[in-house]
């Protein structure tokens, strides 16, 4: 091999090896993200994740994945930005089903069934055989009708609420004419006692809690665990 070979090559190795090494660097940085979101300490997670996209800004992985750390953290406008920005750039179909179904995750716990639906079929039309998201679309879409139905029936709720207060202000109007009695004065025995205010207390605290619980349950099932399926 002759002295201008020889410096064609090694020019070639250092274009290369900068390269590689940046390669190697962001799938560390993948690594240990995930490992973090594997243990649920996704501020850790999402840290690496954005290091890795600092080595590389194309990293579809690294996006997808910070997305999903995001919306752990209940992020979700910022876990839509990166899912919007992986799907501009991302041209694997598998990859693209799974940004969607995430995508239909986030519209779905907000109650938008509309854009859930178009986010699950956008998710089948690049991976028809997803079981999961054909699940949450069937889901999303039984959820949109009974969302509307209770539109419906709260309309009709409104129109008798209003007819039932215009009769009640005419009934107080005819009060008003009569001559009120006079009210007594309020006895110690009608205040409520200490003891029975924190009673009370306590039954808004559970009924707040058994709310809780059961918004916690619906979301559980609205994620179907999908979530953490990092690349």
């Amino acid at each position: 091999m002759d002295y201008m070979n020889k410096l064609i090559l090694l020019s070639l190795v250092a274009l290369v090896s900068p390269f590689c090494m940046a390669q190697k660097v962001e799938r560390d940085y993948i690594r240990r993200g995930n490992k973090n979101f594997k243990d649920s300490t996704f501020i850790k997670a999402e840290v690496n994740y954005r290091k890795a996209i600092d080595e590389n800004p194309q990293s579809t992985i690294a996006m997808n994945n910070l997305g999903n750390t995001l919306t752990q953290q209940s992020k979700f406008e910022e876990a839509m930005e990166q899912y919007v920005t992986a799907i501009k750039i991302e041209k694997d179909k598998d990859r693209l089903a799974e940004i969607y179904h995430n995508m239909g995750v986030i519209f779905q716990a907000a109650e938008d069934y509309h854009k859930a639906i178009e986010a699950y079929k956008f998710s089948l039309r690049n991976n028809p055989n997803d079981h999961e998201t054909r699940y949450n679309l069937a889901l999303a879409q039984k959820m949109l009708k009974e969302q509307e139905q209770d539109q419906e029936d709260g309309g009709d709720n409104d129109n008798q609420d209003q007819q039932q207060d215009q009769e009640e202000q005419q009934d107080q109007n005819q009060d008003n004419q009569e001559n009120k009695p006079q009210q007594p004065p309020q006895s110690d025995e009608d205040e409520m006692s200490k003891e029975n205010a924190e009673q009370l207390l306590n039954a808004i605290l559970q009924d707040e809690k058994d709310i809780q619980d059961k918004v916690q349950k619906q979301q559980q099932v609205i994620q179907g665990g999908q979530l953490d399926k990092n690349w």
